[in-house]
């Protein structure tokens, strides 16, 4: 993808779903050591991010959390200093897990003084890395990688602004800020907490070794006649928005015969019994369980029309700004997304016109488009998608470029001991 959302670093005055053994560590450090802090070992962008950095050579070692989920019992395959289990959306509940790593993080100080780049997903772990780091009195460079803005750092209570607060702190020390969308960087860190140092963009793009995976066929177009079979839309990945699965549910509704929706994935800030019950009385809606990334992907994209890429979660923040993995996967495998205008994805969409979005009220309009398309219009910007370069999708050069700045900065903390 051209434009705005590519992996760029600038100076600046200013899913979880159950890991795949497919991507597979190859060792063959060059760089040296870096030490991953994530919030869940079991997570998707983890096992993708720590094989990336393997894959460019250096010898990662991952201090992580676990998130109590159906892939808990996973065990990853690279060096993993367990800091036991942690919650989504818990904070209190987090705040003491934090305490109880910190033996862990005491015992593996003389291995941290030795490490050439710290990496920390949230705020939690970049905590926790500028504390190992201090504790080991290392300069070794520190990256803070976002991926999604929480709700708490957009409220206005006393707690959000002493969140903010550490955030501000923390940020300091950071060499570099690494966002999934720029748009992360426009609305929060240059706008809320005043960041003025160097960040890289870094896409929710997929791992290169998607390449060995089977590529399916294209689906056909599905209303050539009135007795055709329905389009079917695809929601895969982490399923989380009350308002999103309601507006799903409506659509079903409305569109019986002419839509159906297939969920793959985890719920996660989606009641479980509110979404059965949904499930249950829509026969156009099937949810088909977790699945494993790379493995799973080609069939679950090569059975769907369209990707659902409306996340109505946070609609002022965080949804606004992502750019979701869905859009990635979809991309590659040919699936147009469904999005919202004025959304980062959107935009993106919007711009390569490479699928279709929509305007409030999203009901009415989702409605009227289903009615309407045609198997040509349909076929007309599936073809313009399939048309798109890999890199549009798939990480590469971008990966890349965000070691050779650590490369550099290291080499620059050396020079300066």
């Amino acid at each position: 993808m051209h434009g705005s959302i590519n992996a760029r670093v600038e100076d600046i005055a200013g899913t979880t779903v159950e890991p795949s053994a497919d991507i597979a560590p190859t060792p063959r450090a060059v760089n040296g050591a870096l030490m991953y802090f994530g919030p869940d070992v079991t997570d998707a962008s983890t096992i993708k991010r720590v094989q990336q950095f393997i894959d460019h050579g250096y010898r990662v070692t991952v201090f992580a959390f676990r998130r109590r989920r159906y892939s808990s019992d996973h065990q990853p395959p690279w060096p993993n200093v367990p800091l036991g289990f942690t919650s989504d959306g818990r904070y209190l509940h987090r705040l003491w897990a934090m305490l109880r790593a910190i033996p862990a993080l005491l015992a593996h100080r003389h291995e941290a003084s030795r490490a050439a780049v710290f990496y920390a997903r949230n705020i939690d772990q970049l905590i926790l890395a500028l504390l190992v780091r201090l504790l080991a009195g290392s300069r070794a460079p520190v990256a803070y990688e976002v991926l999604d803005i929480p709700p708490i750092l957009m409220r206005r209570s006393v707690a959000a602004m002493l969140v903010r607060g550490v955030e501000r702190l923390c940020l300091r020390p950071v060499d570099v800020l690494v966002v999934s969308s720029p748009a992360f960087h426009r609305n929060y860190f240059a706008a809320v907490q005043n960041y003025r140092g160097r960040w890289f963009l870094l896409e929710n793009k997929l791992h290169p070794s998607i390449a060995t995976m089977p590529t399916p066929m294209p689906m056909p177009a599905r209303r050539r006649t009135a007795s055709g079979r329905p389009w079917i839309v695809g929601y895969f990945g982490m399923i989380r928005g009350q308002e999103t699965v309601a507006l799903i549910a409506r659509l079903a509704e409305r569109l019986r015969g002419t839509v159906s929706f297939k969920f793959r994935g985890v719920l996660t800030t989606v009641d479980q019994a509110t979404f059965e019950d949904m499930v249950s009385r829509s026969p156009n809606i099937v949810y088909g369980g977790p699945y494993a990334p790379h493995r799973d992907l080609a069939e679950l994209y090569g059975g769907v029309d369209f990707a659902w890429a409306l996340d109505l979660e946070h609609v002022d923040h965080n949804s606004r700004w992502l750019m979701p993995c869905r859009f990635y996967e979809a991309g590659y495998f040919g699936v147009p997304c469904l999005a919202v205008q004025d959304f980062e994805v959107g935009r993106a969409i919007e711009t390569h016109r490479i699928g279709w979005t929509f305007d409030e009220p999203l009901e009415d309009a989702l409605v009227q488009f289903f009615e309407r398309l045609t198997s040509a219009d349909y076929e007309r910007v599936r073809s313009r998608l399939q048309a798109a370069p890999r890199s549009m999708f798939v990480a590469g050069e971008d990966v890349r470029g965000l070691c050779r700045l650590f490369e550099t900065r290291s080499a620059a903390v050396r020079s300066n001991s």
